[in-house]
């Protein structure tokens, strides 16, 4: 029952699994105890009918108050545990799943995420643990639980009297039959209503994003009025959603309380055959007010368990989807970085075509073409953010891809044009560089990088807080504070992906001195959209759809009179012309 298939179907870790046994297992105890209540309500009622009828009694006042009493008792302690058993432990289960959940997403190579959606991931991670968390603790040890017991309690109602033992449950079989005939119509529901979500995310998302543009273009109404129609789509779709899962809830409902009425006819015609007495009927009439009970809360539930499904279902791709992994360890003799016949391609549509260069350790390489030549993808591939599809890249000898990529990213330093930063101090947005720095070898790499300058205006010196990704920064100050992460990680291999395309000349100025001290005696990869950003660099890789055109050094492919020299030429007749 709670195997592999059950594990995978609800989304369960190993500890989820054990707590919904435990759930279970209370379950079942605590609806025998009520049971055991009803056989003592039973017992009374039939010793109060024998003072009536002049008969004897079976037992005495004293009896059944310690049999209440221990009834009393017994029903406190395990409907304790079963709380315990049912909701405690499930919340380690929620703060377990989404921790497992991000150190998975955290492992997966990065293009797993340029097919997935931002948004859709969250929901993922809050939106559907959310939903699960209440099918873990409100659903499965209920449900399971009830059908245990259901079928212990079935088992001496038919030694009783097979005849009333059908009468009164029948109709529980038949209740969950057709909701699980439903699963089709709120599977699809849920679908639809996840996807509607989905567009309502991505949505508010966007339009945050985006809001000084759409300020500055007076696009609010046109923004807005689509944001409406998704919210109200998605409205639409759950009162669907929720109007299915209700009609067949409340047919299976009713459905199975028919079961009192059957219960009463056949009891009614077997006493008129003298075949059972009065409190037999009396005594199937009390288990009947409790053994629905518990379906009660599973009927109304059980609906949410289908349609947890899907979430359950988004949960396991993102769990079944392969890592990046390697060996634990990264030896390589020097730090050539070498492109052997490497192709690769995003959705079947090829980027790189049988790439081949070498950018040597102590080197600048830069790598320049036209958009969409390619340029980005070998620094991604360099970096094992992505796996080459055909040949292979090597570091020092060794195929980068046989490398754990944490083990392998620890010898690289990556400066983009697009700074990550965090909400968090400036010394601590330099520290993710290098996680055991002390204060001293910060300042130090941020004097390195030129951030002193800025630094000191700032009220709070180094431990000023610098909004979301930098929002209190310039552009040239953010691309300072990335570079001092690199000083201070100091790896020897460096990525460039043109750090300096969107600044000023006085920042681009500052930064280039900056990068000057940070790419000493390493292997450097450069992505250039510049030309003049690259005339110092000892090799210039030329790229154009997806191939290696030209190479050599800047003077060498000038006079080969090739793409270079006329992208080269065209950038200098732009800047020309702005001059002028």
């Amino acid at each position: 029952m709670f195997g592999k298939e059950f594990k995978r179907k609800y989304a369960l870790t190993e500890k989820g699994v054990q707590n919904v046994k435990k759930g279970t297992f209370w379950t079942v105890v605590v609806n025998i105890v009520v049971m055991g209540g009803v056989s003592v309500l039973y017992l009374l009622m039939k010793d109060l009918t024998a003072v009536f009828t002049g008969d004897q009694t079976e037992m005495n006042t004293i009896t059944i108050l310690i049999l209440l009493v221990a009834f009393v008792f017994l029903s406190f302690v395990t409907h304790l545990q079963q709380y315990t058993a049912t909701y405690g432990l499930v919340y380690g289960e929620v703060k377990a799943t989404r921790i497992a959940l991000a150190e998975k997403l955290r492992q997966l190579p990065l293009g797993y995420f340029n097919k997935k959606d931002i948004a859709d991931l969250t929901e993922t991670i809050m939106g559907d643990v959310n939903r699960m968390e209440h099918v873990w603790s409100h659903v499965l040890g209920y449900l399971y639980g009830s059908y245990i017991s259901t079928g212990i309690i079935a088992v001496f109602l038919f030694i009783y009297d097979w005849r009333l033992a059908i009468a009164c449950l029948w109709g529980v079989p038949v209740a969950f039959g057709l909701l699980f005939g439903s699963r089709k119509w709120t599977s699809k529901a849920s679908e639809k209503l996840k996807q509607a979500a989905i567009k309502v995310s991505d949505g508010i998302q966007e339009t945050l994003e985006n809001v000084r543009e759409i300020r500055a273009t007076n696009q609010e109404k046109t923004y807005l009025r689509g944001l409406y129609q998704k919210i109200d789509e998605h409205e639409k779709v759950m009162v669907k959603g929720e109007l299915v899962a209700g009609i067949f809830v409340n047919a299976a409902s009713v459905i199975m309380r028919l079961g009192v009425a059957t219960t009463i006819l056949v009891g009614a015609h077997l006493i008129v055959q003298g075949q059972v007495d009065f409190m037999i009927l009396f005594m199937f009439l009390l288990v009947i007010t409790r053994i629905y009970a518990p379906f009660d809360q599973s009927l109304a539930l059980i609906a949410e368990m289908f349609v947890s499904q899907v979430s359950a279902n988004r949960m396991m791709e993102i769990y079944d989807t392969p890592v990046a992994s390697g060996k634990e360890t990264f030896e390589p003799k020097g730090h050539n970085i070498e492109f052997h016949h490497v192709s690769f391609a995003y959705d079947l549509q090829d980027v790189l075509k049988d790439v081949s260069f070498t950018a040597k350790e102590g080197e600048v390489t830069a790598l320049v073409g036209p958009s969409g030549s390619g340029k980005s993808t070998c620094a991604k591939l360099a970096a094992r953010l992505f796996d080459v599809q055909k040949g292979k890249i090597t570091v020092g000898g060794v195929d980068i891809n046989e490398v754990d990529p944490e083990v392998l990213l620890s010898d690289y330093s990556m400066v983009f044009q697009d700074v990550v930063l965090f909400d968090d101090s400036i010394k601590e947005n330099i520290r993710l560089g290098k996680r055991n720095a002390t204060d001293e070898e910060v300042y130090q790499a941020a004097k390195a990088a030129n951030c002193d300058e800025f630094v000191q205006k700032l009220p709070n010196g180094y431990d000023t807080l610098i909004g979301e990704n930098g929002a209190k920064l310039s552009g040239g100050e953010r691309q300072r504070i990335s570079i001092a992460r690199a000083l201070l990680k100091d790896a020897p291999i460096i990525l460039l992906d043109e750090a300096t395309a969107s600044l000023d000349v006085e920042n681009e100025t500052k930064i280039q001195e900056a990068l000057s001290r940070l790419l000493a005696k390493k292997t450097v990869l450069v992505i250039a959209h510049r030309m003049r950003t690259v005339q110092s660099a000892d090799k210039i890789i030329v790229l154009e759809d997806g191939k290696v055109k030209e190479e050599g050094s800047p003077e060498q492919l000038y006079k080969q009179n090739g793409l270079y020299r006329h992208m080269l030429d065209l950038q200098n007749e732009s800047a020309q012309w702005q001059i002028d």
